[in-house]
């Protein structure tokens, strides 16, 4: 009798619910497709489909290979729901992932989920950095000003922006902004594009 199987009929265990959705947000995080992965682990996609919606426990033989596919240690898979790990629609304080940037005293971390269809961010500016230049891309934008002050510039019109201000803007308008003062700034922003394509000077 193989996974497939065993979960007809089988009511969803909540810890079967929690792993499945964590096994989803990591294949979401990593761009992979269900194909994908399951080439990856040596699994048919069906029983992976299984796995991620909770109708199939992870069993043993599956975790490590599934583990390395996604090049993640074998307990991050099966970690108990009240650890501080990702999920499909939370992202922990301590779990935030990186968005690289091409400019200068500027550092993005990613707040939204990988099933998200907005990209939240936090960006934070040192004093003096800013973008190396503008850029545009598809979508809409929108930001608070959570500390500090931020100069931005939109279609050639800048403004200057303190804590508690904040603005929206289509994204394909040519944007740029930097840190005049001379502490940090920090922005909660939020995109309509893919994380991979709100970098600076994308």
């Amino acid at each position: 009798m193989d996974m497939l199987d065993e979960a007809a009929g089988k009511p969803k265990d909540d810890a079967d619910v929690r792993v499945g959705r964590r096994v989803r947000a990591l294949r979401l995080e990593r761009n992979l497709s269900l194909a994908d992965l399951a080439a990856r682990a040596g699994v048919s996609i069906g029983a992976l489909s299984q796995i991620e919606r909770g109708m199939s426990s992870l069993r043993v033989k599956v975790i490590w290979p599934l583990a390395a596919a996604l090049d993640i240690e074998p307990s991050a898979l099966i970690a108990d729901g009240n650890d501080a790990v990702n999920d499909l629609y939370c992202v922990r304080a301590n779990s935030r992932r990186a968005i690289p940037v091409k400019s200068e005293g500027i550092a993005k971390a990613l707040l939204s989920p990988p099933g998200s269809t907005l990209t939240g961010m936090l960006v934070t500016v040192d004093a003096g950095g800013g973008t190396a230049e503008a850029y545009a891309h598809a979508g809409h934008e929108f930001g608070y000003v959570l500390s500090g002050e931020v100069e931005l510039v939109v279609d050639s019109t800048k403004y200057g922006l303190k804590t508690g201000d904040s603005f929206a803007f289509k994204s394909t308008l040519l944007h740029a902004f930097r840190n005049p003062g001379a502490e940090r700034c920090q922005i909660l922003w939020v995109n309509t594009t893919k994380p991979s394509e709100v970098r600076d000077g994308a």
